[in-house]
């Protein structure tokens, strides 16, 4: 009503809806010459366009995204290897708000070394020790033969008198994913096929509806997928999984509804709540060219491994915020998040706490599940949702094609290597993006924290992740790698903490020339690189009293610092008039020197001085630090007289 009484008032004529020609004159003005493309646009690691302005979707629908209406599913890891600890933690977490569980047993990729160690009914009895079964909902995150894990817990179920059809479990089979995470796979697919129809007409007879099988993308993810390759991967393991129960006898319609999806919530919103949305429409399409009518599919998200940090670990807060949000926002059904210290260790009480409450304030303060599809018309999310859905349609597609020894589809792209070169190139790209942090890692690459503060663990993780032993007939592939984005960094980091350990943290002495004024920005770039290997950079308050830069105090500066390496901080104009002596100066008194900007027309001069390496934005900060670390801790040299 408000709106349209403004709509009959005379004035409102006085402001029209600017377009965007208009609004492109105002940003050309801004700009004044400068790319377009290159300042406002951005790209996806798909190379998919986000353009920094949208029109409102031409149809906007909102559709229901959840598989279930209402709200999504808090859920918890159940993964410390011993019973009784386990049970407390499971309860801790039910009592705290958690309506779902995820029973990770030891051998799961995604337990990381840890995970329940039961083989028997009265040993996952102990663990679920007071958690009302009929109450929430369990997933499992079985070992390598999911089928014995799924088995215990049908005779748990039977053993406490529930009627399996009223409970709610995702068993969570994944042979593909032991296949891409392991290497290996015990039997061939017609008999892997035999195995798995066995083992859902078991279940099913004994009462259980499912899901039975899961469809992970967290394998390809932490291998290094982009969301295009994730999707694509998903789709073709849920394709497979079609065709090897439809080859045992299994109508389609049941092999579809024997099937869940995991995905990754990553800390980009904009994409990560794209794809979830862009997996629907996806497994739609997929049902109606197999003659089905669309159901929805029930979606698991959990937020990333790969972004966690072991560094400045409280960072992971905001990481794990902004990814739950996605995926709530995005459509999931349910949605785990992984505690901020878990890359450190099996996680304590406390990071639980935190991880259930992330979600809690969003369901609870922000009200985020009783929107149907927030995103719903959103020009940019609508945009951004039919490209991955093209994006991971060719991937899909890409893989179906491939064909290896009698194998097809994503079996044969991990046997023939097509999906390891390809996430192997992703891997590459990233890399070199993360090392010359044209995508930074806050806390770790950009803003490090020397003095940060202890957090605690209830174990560290294990020196080595178990391996599993394979038949001879087995089909062998090679095992997607799972990696954390932090950890060269972190390697950096250690090294300069076994320094410390051993005697002194190496150290960067900042040469600052010139005034504050004109140091002080290429003095921050510099400290807050050397720190993100961490080495410490002391530096004085400024050497310029009167004008020009006081070498001699300069050079004491140095000498009192104790360190190795030193590093000119200053602006152009002092480089031109003072970086050739105080470079002089400082390989005098025994410095490695460095200058932070890249080399100019003094670069000749420059290095006849003494001077043997530039760091800029834009460097690779890993190979930088390599070789400050190398300086700061070597040793010091002595000559025989």
């Amino acid at each position: 009503m408000t709106s349209t009484i403004l709509a009959d008032l005379p004035f409102m004529d006085a402001f029209p809806t600017p377009g965007e020609a208009q609004w492109r004159a105002a940003v050309d003005k801004v700009l004044k010459g400068a790319d377009f493309e290159k300042k406002l646009v951005g790209r996806t690691s798909d190379g998919i366009r986000i353009e920094p302005l949208y029109e409102a979707a031409a149809e906007p629908s909102s559709r229901p995204l959840r598989a279930q209406a209402g709200r999504w599913h808090v859920a918890a890891r159940v993964d410390h290897p011993d019973e009784t600890e386990a049970a407390k933690l499971a309860l801790a977490d039910l009592e705290g708000g958690a309506d779902s569980l995820t029973l990770s047993f030891a051998g799961a990729p995604a337990a990381r070394g840890f995970g329940l160690e039961v083989t028997s009914v009265e040993a996952l009895d102990a663990v679920l020790d007071g958690v009302m079964l009929d109450l929430v909902r369990l997933r499992l995150d079985p070992a390598p033969g999911g089928r014995k894990q799924a088995l215990l817990l049908a005779d748990l179920v039977e053993r406490r008198g529930h009627a399996p059809s009223s409970l709610q479990i995702d068993f969570g089979m994944e042979p593909i994913g032991v296949l891409a995470s392991s290497g290996a796979l015990a039997v061939q697919l017609p008999e892997l096929g035999r195995r798995i129809a066995e083992t859902i007409g078991t279940l099913k007879s004994r009462g259980f509806t499912g899901p039975f099988l899961a469809a992970d993308g967290r394998i390809w993810h932490e291998a290094g997928a982009t969301e295009g390759q994730e999707l694509g991967a998903v789709l073709a393991t849920a394709v497979t999984y079609l065709r090897l129960l439809e080859a045992q006898g299994l109508p389609l319609a049941e092999a579809r509804d024997a099937i869940s999806f995991t995905l990754v919530a990553d800390a980009d919103e904009f994409v990560t709540v794209a794809k979830l949305r862009a997996a629907r429409l996806l497994w739609d399409r997929v049902q109606r060219a197999c003659g089905l009518d669309p159901k929805p599919v029930f979606i698991h998200a959990e937020t990333a491994w790969r972004s966690l940090t072991r560094r400045d670990p409280h960072v992971n807060l905001l990481r794990g915020t902004i990814a739950a949000f996605s995926a709530g926002v995005g459509g999931a059904d349910s949605i785990g998040v992984q505690p901020f210290t878990a890359a450190l260790g099996l996680p304590d009480g406390f990071a639980r706490r935190i991880a259930r409450n992330t979600q809690l304030i969003l369901l609870e303060e922000a009200n985020l599940w009783r929107v149907a599809d927030p995103a719903a018309g959103a020009g940019g999310f609508e945009a951004l949702t039919q490209a991955l859905c093209e994006q991971g349609w060719r991937k899909f597609q890409d893989l179906e094609a491939e064909s290896a020894d009698g194998l097809t589809g994503i079996v044969a792209a991990l046997a023939n290597g097509h999906v390891q070169t390809g996430l192997g190139r992703e891997r590459a790209t990233r890399a070199k993006a993360i090392a010359t942090r044209r995508e930074p890692i806050t806390g770790t690459s950009e803003f490090p924290n020397l003095s940060e503060a202890s957090v605690s663990v209830l174990a560290p993780p294990p020196a080595a992740l178990p391996t599993s032993e394979t038949a001879s007939d087995a089909i062998t592939v090679e095992a997607l790698p799972s990696i954390r984005l932090a950890e060269p960094f972190e390697a950096l980091r250690a090294s300069a903490d076994i320094a410390e350990a051993a005697g002194e943290r190496p150290k960067a002495f900042l040469a600052t020339l010139g005034p504050i004024a004109g140091f002080a920005a290429r003095a921050g770039f510099a400290r807050n690189l050397f720190e993100a290997g961490g080495m410490a950079a002391p530096s004085g308050d400024g050497f310029a009293k009167t004008g020009a830069t006081d070498l001699d105090a300069l050079v004491a500066a140095f000498r009192a610092s104790g360190a190795k390496l030193a590093c000119l901080c200053g602006s152009d104009e002092a480089y031109a008039a003072e970086a050739i002596p105080a470079a002089t100066a400082l390989t005098a008194a025994g410095a490695t020197v460095w200058v932070a900007g890249r080399p100019g027309e003094q670069e000749t001069a420059l290095r006849e001085a003494g001077v043997t390496n530039f760091v800029f934005a834009g460097c690779d900060a890993i190979a930088v630090l390599q070789s400050a670390l190398a300086v700061a801790i070597s040793p010091v040299s002595t000559s025989k007289g």
